[in-house]
């Protein structure tokens, strides 16, 4: 039977009578409605972080809806779930006297950062710095701006310009970004948008001394520094927002996923007290923008029931204690000759590569190797030329290597259908 449901990203002509439907979850593991059991190794969509099932947050969202289900924050109205929120995630942010803007989710935060960002050049004098930056293969959610900036060239395509006044650089180059900024005119230049470990445009890790680099090119010319920690942050990377791992001070954070687990839909923008200054100490300078359910109340309550158990049970750390076992557990995937790389070794993600050989012999190769998993009990997430890795924080060891044994039983099945096309 043909669905009525519209899936994001998805060929219709091929998903609408072929869905998989997930049913229930607990902990690394779901369910689909036949009953069969899968290792969730993409976290859900990156954002499980806490696992699935967890009653604590189940029941601070049912106590929290049975009193108060949702209300606006505009103006002076406020609710004691966001103010906590946003007070929590002030203190845990790695800048001073951080204030919060509060979401419905990444895409919005990303749209949110670069409007803060221009409004802040405009209320400095320079009204001039609308141009934003971000680099090849980020992806930065798919509402205007972030599809304006995305630097998958598939994302953009067929939707016109959305964001004339931006560009790409290098996803690997600090001096690219100089170039850039210099090319534009730094008098023009607003914000420089980056993730810490690029997610969806294929786990790409940055090379030594870049995070650090960019952020220091940023200073020189007066460019914010949005630090785009949406996959990165709440453990994922070992820290709550991924950067602090190289020590630097963004201008803007934005988040989302992790920060509820995925229980509900939230997300925000950390600004630096710096870049809030005009906002919070000029009256009359407000900024018009925000969404019907920013700090809903029961989102918030979400939230903070997570930040409870990553922070009760010691989990955030576990993004980088456990990025080792990860990449053991996959590096021998990289001597086999379906597979061009292994990206691992920085937080609890991954990425196995295919070669372009096998991809052109089987163009559909990522999606068969995700079938054949998914057949071994292991989900993983297609991206393009490769297969991500993004598991629960809460996973095990002999998870991570069961994880590993998916990869490599499928990777030999998928060999015999290449093989077979070459024939």
């Amino acid at each position: 039977m043909e669905t009525a449901l519209w899936h994001p990203f998805s060929d219709m002509a091929t998903v609408s009578e072929h869905e998989f439907v997930i049913d229930r979850g607990e902990d690394v593991w779901v369910y689909d409605t036949d009953g069969n059991r899968y290792l969730d190794g993409t976290a859900g969509l990156w954002y499980a972080n806490a696992g699935h099932g967890r009653a604590a947050i189940a029941d601070a969202v049912a106590a929290q809806m049975r009193k108060l289900a949702g209300y606006s924050i505009f103006g002076d109205f406020a609710n004691e779930p966001a103010r906590a929120l946003a007070e929590r995630l002030s203190g845990l942010a790695p800048m001073p006297d951080a204030k919060v803007f509060l979401t419905t989710g990444g895409g919005e935060s990303i749209d949110t950062a670069v409007k803060i960002a221009r409004r802040y050049h405009v209320a400095q004098g320079e009204p001039g710095r609308v141009h934003v930056i971000s680099r090849a293969q980020s992806y930065h959610g798919t509402n205007g701006i972030g599809t304006g900036v995305a630097g998958i060239e598939g994302n953009r395509a067929g939707f016109g310009e959305l964001l004339p006044s931006a560009s790409r650089v290098r996803y690997d180059s600090v001096e690219a970004l100089r170039e850039e900024i210099l090319r534009v005119g730094p008098e023009r230049v607003a914000a420089f948008l980056f993730e810490p470990v690029i997610g969806a445009g294929g786990v790409l890790l940055p090379p030594e001394g870049y995070v650090e680099g960019v952020v220091r090119v940023c200073r020189e010319f007066g460019v914010l520094a949005i630090a785009d920690s949406v996959i990165c942050g709440f453990g994922r990377l070992g820290t709550w927002f991924g950067v602090e791992r190289w020590g630097v001070e963004p201008d803007l954070i934005t988040f989302a996923k992790g920060v509820t687990s995925g229980y509900l839909p939230l997300g925000g923008v950390i600004a630096h007290g710096r870049v809030a200054e005009p906002f919070f100490a000029r009256p009359g300078n407000s900024l018009r923008h925000g969404a019907t359910y920013s700090g809903h109340p029961t989102c918030c309550a979400a939230g903070l029931a997570n930040l409870d158990v990553l922070e009760g049970e010691g989990l955030v750390g576990r993004g980088q204690a456990l990025e080792g076992e990860l990449a053991s557990a996959l590096e021998p995937l990289a001597a086999h000759p379906l597979v061009a790389e292994v990206r691992a070794g920085l937080g609890l993600l991954a990425a196995v590569e295919l070669t372009p050989e096998t991809l052109a012999a089987l163009p559909s190769a990522v999606t068969e190797l995700q079938l054949l998993a998914r057949r071994q009990g292991v989900l993983l997430r297609p991206l393009g030329t490769a297969l991500a890795v993004s598991p629960p924080l809460t996973v095990q060891p002999e998870q991570l290597r069961q994880i590993g044994t998916a990869f490599a039983d499928g990777l030999d099945e998928l060999r015999l259908k290449v093989e077979s096309t070459v024939d």
